[in-house]
C-alpha cells in the first residue's frame, strides 16, 4: 500500500540513514556519531517515532550520557568499555564504577547493502571494533531490516542482526557487570532506552511482568506508557531472538529509575570467543503506536515472533 511505502536517504554528510514510512522518519541511524570517547563511540537509532510520529526513544539522557535510543553496544570485554561511562569494578568505593581510560568504540567501515521499497528497507553494514589501545578487536557485519508497517493498526518492526568476529590474537571475555559482581546488573549487547515519560511504565513479558522480568528468560517482553506533550501511549515490544552461544539470552529490563530493555547475552555469564570465532545474535524490535494490555499484546507477540 501507498501509505506504508518505505523509503531510505542518506542525511548529514553521509553521517546518519533516514527511515521513513508513509512519510514520517520513523529512524535515523547514525552510523558515525560525533560521540565523546568517554561515551564509547557506536553507532545508534535516535530519534526513533512510531507511525504517527510519536517519540520511542531517548538521546544522552542527565544520567546516563552514553545511552542513546537503540544501540548494539558492550559493557565488559576483556578489560575494554564498549559501552560508555564508568566502568564496574568490585570492590571499588562507592558503588563500585570507576572511571578508566578504557573507552573503545566501533567504527563504521563500510555499507554492503541498502534498499528500500514498498514492503521493508534493508542495511548491511561493516565495522570495527577498536580497543583504546587502537587495536583492532572484532570485525562486525551488521543487518537492519525494517519492516511489518501496517498503517491501520500503527506498527512497524525492526530485525537487528549481527556477526561479531574476533580478530585479535587472544580469546575475548564478553561480560557484563554481573559477571564482574554486581548483582542484577547483567546489561550488554542491544540495549533501547525509553522516552523519559515511560518512567514507572508497566513491563509485561513472556511467563513474567514488572519487577519479575528482570532476569527472566522469555521469548519477549514490552514496555507500555503514556507520552508527554502528546495525547495517547506506545509499546515496545522487543524478542530475545538467538544467539550462537551456549550463554542463555536473559533480560535486562526496567522501568524506574528509568525504561528500557534489553536481550543481554551475557547477563550473568562470560562468553569466551576465541581468535577467528564469531558471535551471530539475532533480535527483534516492534514499534506499536499505542499502550496495550497483556491480552491485545499476546497476538501481536505471537505474529511477529522470530
Amino acid at each position: 500500500m501507498s501509505d506504508t511505502v518505505f523509503h531510505l536517504r542518506d542525511d548529514n554528510d553521509s553521517t546518519a540513514l533516514a527511515v521513513t514510512i508513509g512519510g514520517i522518519q520513523v529512524a535515523s541511524y547514525v552510523y558515525r556519531p560525533d560521540t565523546p570517547l568517554t561515551e564509547s563511540p557506536k553507532p545508534y537509532l535516535y530519534p526513533l517515532r512510531t507511525l504517527s510520529g510519536a517519540p520511542v526513544g531517548v538521546y544522552r539522557p542527565w544520567d546516563h550520557r552514553w545511552h542513546k535510543g537503540l544501540q548494539l553496544t558492550w559493557s565488559h570485554l576483556s578489560g575494554q568499555n564498549f559501552w560508555g561511562g564508568p566502568s564496574f569494578e568490585q570492590g571499588a568505593p562507592g558503588h563500585g564504577y570507576v572511571w578508566r581510560e578504557n573507552h573503545g568504540r566501533q567504527l563504521h567501515s563500510s555499507f554492503e547493502h541498502c534498499d528500500a521499497d514498498a514492503t521493508d528497507a534493508s542495511v548491511v553494514e561493516r565495522l570495527d571494533w577498536v580497543a583504546s589501545t587502537d587495536e583492532r578487536w572484532i570485525e562486525e557485519t551488521r543487518t537492519l531490516r525494517f519492516h511489518g508497517a501496517d498503517a491501520a493498526r500503527g506498527i512497524w518492526a525492526l530485525d537487528f542482526a549481527t556477526d561479531l568476529t574476533n580478530v585479535h590474537e587472544v580469546t575475548l571475555d564478553l561480560g557484563s557487570p554481573s559477571t564482574h559482581g554486581r548483582p542484577n546488573a547483567g546489561y550488554t549487547g542491544l540495549f533501547w532506552r525509553g522516552p523519559r515519560a515511560f518512567t514507572g511504565a508497566s513491563i509485561l513479558a513472556d511467563g513474567a511482568e514488572n519487577d519479575t522480568v528482570m532476569g527472566s528468560r522469555g521469548a519477549w517482553a514490552a514496555i507500555s506508557g503514556e507520552h508527554d506533550e502528546i495525547d495517547g501511549g506506545a509499546t515496545v515490544l522487543a524478542f530475545a531472538g538467538t544467539s550462537s552461544a551456549e550463554v542463555p539470552l536473559t533480560w535486562f529490563s526496567r522501568s524506574d529509575p528509568f525504561a528500557c530493555l534489553n536481550p543481554s547475552p551475557a547477563f550473568d555469564t562470560e562468553i569466551k570467543l576465541e581468535p577467528g570465532d564469531t558471535l551471530r545474535l539475532r533480535h527483534r524490535f516492534v514499534f506499536i503506536d499505542h499502550s496495550t494490555d497483556r491480552a491485545a499484546l499476546e497476538p501481536i507477540a505471537d505474529e511477529f515472533a522470530l
